[in-house]
């Protein structure tokens, strides 16, 4: 459901937060050029409606040893429920995110892995899941992504 209009200010405000969630209000306030109180209300209205539902902090899986990233795309059988589609997965702490999506595949699950083999016997693992059909895997060469520092 779509809140209130959005004005260049609080767009401007969602992106140095996006940048850097963990900017303080007067730094963004002296950004946007206003004070320190309107940019804190403004924060908090995009937290009541929604529109800003967390922080977190971005990792650097490479420093924990997790230095290959790939995606597996799934194929279900036609009678498997979304739900279930999401629950082959989503308890693997090397999946990343899960998309379920329209078409061919049925799903695309993102995974950081430390090694080849890793990834090998996770891959595995997903195709032990009764309803999976089948899977096609791709390895990322390199990757960007908006709002997200590089390593």
């Amino acid at each position: 459901m779509p809140v209130a209009e959005l004005d260049a200010t609080d767009r401007q405000i969602l992106d140095l937060l996006i940048e850097d969630g963990r900017r303080s209000v007067r730094e963004i306030a002296d950004l946007v050029g206003l004070s320190p109180s309107p940019v804190r209300r403004r924060i908090e209205r995009l937290e009541n409606q929604g529109v800003i539902v967390g922080y977190t902090a971005v990792v650097d899986e490479s420093r924990l040893g997790n230095t290959f990233e790939a995606f597996a795309e799934l194929r279900f059988a036609g009678n498997t429920e979304v739900s279930e589609i999401t629950a082959s997965a989503k308890d693997i702490p090397e999946v990343i995110a899960i998309y379920t999506v329209a078409g061919d595949p049925d799903a695309i699950v993102h995974f950081k892995v430390s090694n080849l083999r890793h990834l090998h016997s996770l891959i595995d693992l997903i195709r032990r899941d009764g309803h999976v059909i089948g899977t096609k895997t791709l390895m990322v060469l390199d990757s960007w992504q908006r709002g997200t520092p590089s390593p």
